[in-house]
């Protein structure tokens, strides 16, 4: 089956190569054409119109919006230009109704401040805000400390701990590596946004530990962000890298190309993560502190928290 989307290197010219190599009409490239169709209609343009502007011949686009041209995305950021519409609506998986296109067009014209802003009022709104502090979600790095500062507190609080990957294996059926192993990780990602939406759905009172990467899946993050009061826990990567290896006992690239490697790679997935990391209703740093230090801080956030939360309720986690 031909690739709906295909890269393009280099100089590209108005016409694609081999366009009768498609044998039958993809069902993706159908909706892809009707799609470009339909912006074009709604803004008023003739195909010959959409031809002149876009540098893209009249052939084409008809092969285009017929489903039968695999377009390359170099030319589709050219239509999509031309019309005057965003490339994301135009390859979209799922169809959306105006009302949401039109909130984001209002979205995208607010700065940072604003938008922090709009989420709150939407969480207040259509969220479960009482619920979510009877939620405590920890996200972080791998070696950030989840899961033992999550069991912790949860005997603490007296509530259910629950590790996400646990819960995704339970809906899998199998491993997290014969998940990996099976189907990949776009089946990975698609059992843990089922696994945390059962959750928020039907729990209460837990304290889930979430895989480090949990937040690049904006579905699944938002999801425990509308319904969880998240912790952040921040640490350098040196720290991360030590309690990783201390834990799983791999000593084998200490000091080596290998460890240099490791470290370059988790530095660069931490500053890629850290502004959805950020997201999270309150920061912890465990650098440099013992288990024991970083226990007593994140039971100080809870508890303030909650006391916020429901005023004149007594406290759980109050430390005896």
């Amino acid at each position: 089956m031909a690739t709906p989307l295909r890269a393009a290197a280099g100089a590209i010219s108005a016409e694609p190569a081999n366009l009768n190599t498609i044998d039958a009409i993809d069902p993706y490239l159908r909706r892809l054409g009707e799609r470009v169709r339909d912006a074009r209609a709604r803004h008023g343009m003739t195909r010959r119109m959409l031809a002149h502007d876009s540098g893209v011949s009249e052939r084409y686009l008809a092969q285009l919006e017929s489903g039968r041209g695999n377009v390359s995305i170099v030319l589709l950021r050219r239509v999509a230009a031309a019309i005057d519409v965003a490339v994301s609506s135009l390859v979209n998986e799922e169809e959306l109704p105006v009302e949401f296109e039109l909130l984001a067009e209002r979205l995208r014209r607010l700065d940072e401040t604003q938008l922090a802003e709009a989420s709150a009022i939407l969480t207040q709104r259509f969220g479960d805000a009482d619920a979510r502090i009877d939620r405590i979600a920890l996200i972080g790095l791998r070696g950030a400390g989840k899961s033992t500062l999550g069991r912790r507190l949860a005997r603490r609080l007296n509530w259910k701990f629950v590790e996400l990957s646990h819960e995704i294996e339970r809906e899998a059926g199998v491993s997290v590596t014969e998940i990996f192993n099976l189907w990949g990780q776009a089946a990975y990602r698609r059992y843990e946004r089922q696994a945390v939406e059962r959750l928020v759905r039907t729990r209460k009172h837990i304290v889930i530990a979430t895989g480090g990467g949990l937040v690049a899946e904006l579905g699944s993050f938002e999801r425990l962000l509308a319904s969880c009061y998240a912790v952040w826990l921040r640490a350098t990567p040196e720290d991360h890298w030590e309690r990783v290896v201390r834990k799983e006992g791999d000593h084998r690239v200490r000091g080596g190309a290998g460890e240099a490697q490791a470290m370059a790679d988790m530095r660069r997935i931490l500053a890629q993560r850290e502004r959805l990391y950020r997201k999270a209703d309150a920061r912890l740093d465990t650098g440099g502190k013992s288990p024991a230090q970083s226990f007593r801080e994140l039971l100080r956030l809870v508890s303030q928290a909650r006391a916020r939360s429901k005023p004149g309720r007594r406290s759980a986690d109050r430390q005896s």
